[in-house]
């Protein structure tokens, strides 16, 4: 008797004598359907979505049987209705989709209903991570004090989080100190495979941040949008997005000595924005691929936001079930993962021509070098080599041919100044109050808002942060401050940070080796500069104990000073 839309829910061994069932890609081929076998692995993986949640309603067997037939270089005009595994938030981004949940209870209250029928439909993970800030650095107590100054700001924005957790049964809550919520998901949320009824499913989500995609690199299928998107993505509902064309990157050879993930990352984002990928999966296939570790690969996935696409994305293969295991997750669950994409056909990278993809781009990883980005723009690629001469350059040069437009005179010039030593308790911001509420202008609404607006605190990028309490009993010796002498190009900010680096233990491990060979060689850096580290969770302070690298950050003041996406 057909059982699912298409024959398709069958069963397949998840461990040593135990079964499951799953909505077969494989057998959806057999009904006639499509030419599935021949599909890129992440447009299989959405149309599983779309063939196991096929209600006749809000997802119909026409839908399906589009996807299916899903044409590489096909006039693109259809939008896919995407029904995901979970949603992963951050605490800026995640605090008001929380608002209007906790509104919609409040109105069914006011309607004398039952306000439990008010429950995100699938799970929701919200890390915090946003609110950090580092005040001080560069000494040992650095992670408590800014801390303390994390939760004396953010007090009543983490008191409503706590009461999130315990209102909504869905709704999880990772606390400050954590770690990134990319790296958090790649080590702690992924589950790779979920079963629900029996039922066995790919993990799927959306989040609220850009560098969702960072999960790509363990096989699964994600990306960052929009609040709207994402309320309705944890009320069960399907979100839209316009069939996109694949772009495959068919990756051969392997990384020379020496050479990083960063560095092919680097590559990467410089030859995919000159390919237009924007609003384009990019699937990465080949041998080379296959060679590359799931930390490397989460760090090319990572960059997606950078180098325009909406994924970039690996399969899942022997590679990912190692890291899964490596990263605790149980043998059997592992074993699960493993034969749950094996039955679907989708275990393994795709090598040349298994695949069909809109255009395919060729890279030999061994023709990577040693680069940096910068100093304006993430895929404004510098070659190390190349570094002096280039950045001397870019001084002088326009500023609408991308430098800085700096004369000569200019670039020799030295300036004395003061770093750290302004008055954190009286100064203002044009337009708002000082630390002290009683200087807080009155908003329209007749009562104070809790803004922040002191210079000091707004060094961050205001754009990017959640507003937080002020900080009445703030004293400017509390803060480190110098007297240095300054020059155009000089390094002001040198932070080991950002979710796309802390995440790869080969690359983290490289800056705490260069630390022990600066310091044997008796290097030290100017006070001028403000180092930091903030790594994306605590098994990267773990390792780099273990090592004993850590003594050499800490002398050269590269010191903890929180975790989190500073």
């Amino acid at each position: 008797m057909p059982q699912g839309p298409f024959n398709s829910l069958q069963t397949f061994d998840v461990a040593a004598g135990q079964s499951g069932r799953f909505y077969s890609l494989p057998q959806l081929e057999k009904e006639g359907v499509g030419p599935i076998s021949k599909l890129p692995v992440s447009i299989r993986i959405v149309l599983e979505s779309v063939l196991r949640n096929c209600d006749s309603k809000k997802i119909t067997e026409d839908d399906v049987r589009a996807l299916a037939n899903w044409q590489p270089n096909a006039e693109r005009t259809e939008e896919v209705p995407f029904v995901v595994a979970r949603v992963l938030l951050q605490d800026f981004t995640g605090v008001p989709l929380l608002v209007d949940l906790a509104a919609m209870r409040s109105a069914v209250a006011r309607l004398r209903k039952n306000t439990g029928v008010i429950e995100p439909l699938v799970p929701v993970d919200l890390v915090i991570d946003h609110s950090i800030q580092v005040d001080f650095s560069s000494s040992k107590d650095a992670l408590e004090k800014n801390m303390a100054m994390e939760f004396k700001r953010n007090n009543s924005r983490y008191q409503f989080l706590k009461w999130g957790t315990q209102a909504f049964d869905g709704f999880g809550v990772i606390p400050p100190g954590i770690g990134i919520c990319h790296q958090v998901n790649l080590e702690f949320l992924a589950k790779s495979v979920w079963e629900r009824q029996g039922v066995y499913y790919p993990d799927t989500l959306v989040g609220t941040d850009s560098h969702t995609t960072m999960i790509n690199g363990l096989g699964i299928v994600g990306w960052g949008v929009g609040g709207i998107e994402a309320e309705a993505a944890m009320l069960g509902q399907p979100i839209y997005f316009l069939t996109p064309d694949v772009v495959g990157v068919h990756m051969s050879g392997s990384l020379r000595e020496g050479v990083t993930a960063t560095d092919l990352v680097l590559r990467v984002t410089e030859m995919l924005r000159k390919a237009k990928v924007v609003g384009k999966f990019v699937e990465f296939h080949g041998d080379g691929a296959a060679s590359l570790s799931v930390t490397d690969r989460a760090t090319i996935a990572n960059m997606s936001p950078e180098y325009g696409a909406t994924m970039g994305f690996f399969p899942v293969d022997e590679e990912t079930c190692i890291y899964l295991k490596a990263t605790g997750r149980t043998d059997e669950h592992v074993e699960a993962v493993r034969n749950y994409y094996q039955a679907q056909g989708l275990f393994g990278i795709p090598r040349a021509g298994q695949c069909q993809y809109s255009t395919v781009l060729d890279l030999d990883l061994g023709s990577i070098s040693p680069s940096v980005a910068g100093p304006k723009r993430p895929q404004d690629r510098i070659e190390l080599s190349n570094l002096k001469t280039q950045f001397l350059d870019l001084l002088e040069k326009p500023v609408g041919e991308g430098g800085y437009g700096k004369s000569r005179e200019e670039v020799a010039s030295r300036y004395f100044t003061r770093i750290g030593t302004i008055d954190i308790a009286k100064t203002a911001m044009a337009g708002g109050g000082e630390q002290r509420p009683e200087t807080v202008p009155v908003a329209a609404g007749g009562t104070n808002t809790p803004q922040n607006t002191s210079v000091w605190t707004e060094t961050e990028m205001v754009n990017n942060r959640p507003t937080p309490d002020r900080l009445v009993e703030v004293h400017p010796d509390e803060f480190p401050h110098a007297e240095v002498d300054l020059g155009n190009g000089d390094v002001l900010i040198a932070a080991i940070t950002s979710c796309t680096n802390t995440s790869n233990p080969s690359v983290m491990l490289a800056a705490g080796l260069l630390a022990k060979k600066a310091v044997e060689r008796g290097l030290t850096v100017r006070s001028s500069v403000k180092n930091s580290l903030a790594p994306g969770s605590r098994v990267v302070t773990e390792y780099l104990q273990k090592t004993g690298l850590q003594e050499y950050l800490d002398r050269l003041g590269f010191n903890l000073v929180g975790y989190g996406c500073t």
